[in-house]
């Protein structure tokens, strides 16, 4: 048996070919541009850096982020295995499909649209939240924040059916921006030495510094930071040499990131001082501006018309996560139409060879997400925001430990790849990793949603009910078919 036999339309004799998306599209830089505006940069650094220092180990959060990416990169070796052999647009659920069972994949993939979904609606509620702040007080035209959301839907429709070019490079424009500005105030900050106290290494990496307070609190929001890393599969059938690209773009996302959030939050807490950040955090907590512990230090060094600019790059950097969720989501809806488990007309491509179907649907749910909010009146970043992260990151927690558990007993199947580090030592080790991610997030899950407790169980539960309904549903599907 070789590669070819188990890519997606050689091993399923009966897969429809209904459609294909444009190959050949996107390079590593292309790839790469959707994964950094996933895990949208400016936004993880203003939302959960200041929780992290405030309620975590304090000056040791750059720590937390190493760790969290050292797990994510053993994760991504058995993925980056894994993709070389199986290039499909459904990453995950057909990943978990090759090691589980067909049936436990099919459940899975309602669970990966049940995370992109979530996290894009999360996304919609800040973004609305931000931008009727915005337009309110430069222009004097106060609107509700669903009014913004609802018209920026129908720009990431159009750019979605545009094509993946396009998207690639709007994110681009809007990747840099905010990448750039962050990673200039931290080399400034590093070049000359950090702040009143120095760089601070040891009170940020040092062992004591990484296990200092509740550590368990920093890792769950460095963990969350890391989300959307592994679109990289989901473009494989639109990359350039996919078996090449994708593991280059993926390796190289993994790193980017990593080094990105945990320089950055080091040099934030040096600007500080170690002994004061953790004071500094929690009072811009309490006065309701999480992100001016982020803000404040970058417009000391660069001036006051960086206080204007930066929540504007905050508002761009969402908009760039919300459009590559939806274009995650609807190359999901896409890959479930052409393996009949959703149906067919999902695959309609049009001229630009877009899911121009599946990306419809994909915008009808983020309304049918949203708009309960915005009628309930409730606030989108206390609910909206808050809830729908947490479920999210939870949901995409549990599908890299179904695909770190699959990875390693599709190789021991197959034998496609005997490489033990890349197809059972690495896999292993990543599971053990996510395993305890899960552990984190479930214990402080109060936390990362700022809720009650009630409202964290129902929004734990919906998780693994979301999961069994597609087990269900993918059981009726196969008797149905089998009958």
């Amino acid at each position: 048996m070789d590669s070819q036999t188990v890519s997606r339309h050689a091993t399923e004799p009966d897969a429809p070919t209904a459609g294909t998306l444009k190959p050949n599209a996107l390079g590593v830089l292309g790839i790469l541009f959707f994964v950094l505006s996933a895990q949208a940069p400016l936004t993880g650094i203003a939302g959960a850096a200041p929780i992290a220092v405030a309620l975590g180990n304090g000056p040791g959060v750059p720590a937390a982020y190493l760790v969290a990416g050292l797990v994510i990169l053993l994760f991504s070796v058995g993925f980056v295995a894994m993709g070389r052999h199986v290039v499909d647009a459904g990453a995950f659920y057909t990943y978990i499909g090759k090691g589980l069972g067909r049936t436990t994949g099919t459940g899975s993939a309602g669970l990966a649209l049940f995370a992109y979904c979530t996290i894009q609606a999360a996304m919609y509620g800040l973004y609305g939240a931000i931008v009727s702040g915005l337009v309110a007080t430069h222009t004097g035209l106060d609107l509700p924040w669903w009014v913004w959301t609802l018209a920026t839907m129908a720009v990431v429709q159009a750019l979605g059916a545009a094509g993946v070019e396009m998207g690639a490079k709007v994110l681009a424009v809007f990747v840099l921006a905010e990448f750039s500005i962050l990673s200039v105030f931290a080399l400034v900050t590093l070049f000359k030495g950090g702040g009143p106290e120095g760089l601070g290494l040891a009170d940020s990496f040092s062992p004591s510094a990484a296990l200092d307070g509740a550590p368990g609190v920093a890792v769950m929001f460095a963990v969350a930071s890391m989300f959307g890393f592994e679109a990289t599969a989901i473009y494989g059938e639109e990359a350039r040499e996919p078996r090449r690209t994708v593991p280059r773009a993926t390796y190289l996302a993994v790193v980017v990131v990593t080094g990105f959030f945990a320089l950055v939050s080091w040099m934030l807490i040096s600007s500080y001082g170690a002994s004061k950040a953790t004071a500094a955090a929690g009072k811009a907590l309490e006065g309701g501006d999480g992100a001016g512990f982020v803000f404040a230090p970058i417009a000391a060094d660069f001036g006051g018309w960086v206080g204007d600019v930066l929540p504007v790059l905050l508002a761009t950097s969402l908009f760039a996560g919300i459009l590559t969720f939806h274009n995650s989501a609807n190359r999901y809806l896409f890959s479930l139409g052409r393996d009949r488990l959703l149906p067919l007309r999902l695959c309609r491509l049009n001229r630009r060879h877009a899911p121009w179907t599946a990306g419809c649907v994909q915008t009808v749910l983020a309304v049918l997400l949203v708009v309960p909010f915005a009628l309930a009146g409730k606030d989108p970043v206390l609910t909206l925001f808050s809830w729908f992260s947490g479920v999210a990151v939870l949901a995409m927690m549990l599908l890299y430990l179904l695909t770190s558990v699959s990875v390693v007993v599709f190789f021991r199947r197959a034998r496609l790849d005997t490489r033990p580090w890349n197809t059972l030592i690495a896999p292993a080790l990543g599971a053990l990793g996510i395993a305890g991610a899960i552990w984190l997030i479930l214990a402080n899950f109060t936390t990362l949603i700022g809720g009650e407790r009630t409202t964290a169980l129902w929004l734990t539960l919906s998780v693994p009910v979301v999961m069994a309904l597609g087990l269900v549903a993918a059981r009726v599907r196969g008797r149905a078919a089998g009958g």
